[in-house]
């Protein structure tokens, strides 16, 4: 693979203020990439944005909201005039949910389509004629709930079915046009304190929902090696990323026998 790949391209990282995003922000600046954060929280955004600069990178922090047309619009007014191109596009904002499916209300289901859906919708379609004209990539963050639809996450699944739905759209109808799209698929992120994201959301739940993946049975992976990987793809232009790779027996059993699929389903999770 060509070693200098991502040097001087121009990089826009959703939700990069931490977690993921961050890792994928620091993997390219890395690589001497010119990257663009992005998320809704100044501070943070800045702290994230200056950590980068601190270690010699090129990083600039723009504040948007990606939920919001009107800032989408002006963070790629922003990123044309100031760069003229775009080169990644990578959708990473988002959340989880933690509550039974019977109890989560179509608000609940609208708040995270909304954040883990159209926000890649509003970005992707607004900066596409930069992205199209560089021949560049967008990358999707999903999750292995694009796939399957385990218990006790409440809209999370549906949300991230749909982007694994519009990145294959995307795929083919831009793909043609030279626009390389990749749907990311990892199983639960190894982060700090993360069974205390939902303790507000699982009192009448299992215990185990409160973990990581509700419960899923897999190690944590780490948010840097991922990034790593997300680059790699990139450069290799694979349609999907799926950590653990193990996973894909799962989904493509659940395609054959939707009754052995949810079996293997329950056994893979606690509660």
């Amino acid at each position: 693979m060509q070693a200098d790949y991502w040097k001087q391209k121009v990089c826009l990282v959703t939700g990069a203020s931490s977690g993921l995003g961050l890792a994928i922000a620091k993997a390219l600046a890395k690589r001497e990439a010119r990257v663009v954060l992005t998320a809704r929280e100044v501070v943070p955004l800045e702290q994230a944005a200056q950590t980068l600069r601190a270690a010699g990178d090129e990083a600039q922090a723009i504040a948007a909201d990606v939920t919001q047309q009107d800032q989408v619009d002006r963070l790629a007014e922003q990123i044309g005039s100031q760069y003229g191109r775009l080169d990644l596009l990578c959708n990473c904002a988002g959340r989880s949910d933690r509550k039974k499916v019977i109890e989560t209300t179509p608000d609940d289901f609208q708040q995270l389509l909304d954040v883990n859906f159209l926000a890649a919708v509003r970005t992707t379609r607004t900066l596409a004629p930069l992205l199209i004209e560089r021949q560049g990539h967008v990358v999707n963050i999903g999750s292995l709930a694009c796939k399957v639809a385990p218990r006790f996450m409440g809209a999370y699944p549906a949300s991230k079915f749909a982007l694994a739905a519009y990145s294959q759209q995307l795929r083919l109808e831009l793909g043609p046009a030279g626009l390389h799209v990749l749907l990311v698929c990892p199983g639960p992120i190894a982060r700090e304190q993360s069974a205390a994201r939902y303790a507000n959301q699982t009192a009448d739940l299992p215990a185990a929902a409160q973990q990581p993946g509700a419960g899923a049975k897999l190690r944590g992976i780490d948010p840097d090696r991922l990034a790593e990987k997300i680059l790699v793809a990139c450069q290799r232009r694979r349609l999907e990323l799926i950590m653990p790779g193990g996973a894909r027996l799962l989904f493509a059993l659940s395609q054959i026998s939707p009754r052995l699929g949810d079996w293997l389903l329950r056994r893979a999770t606690s509660g």
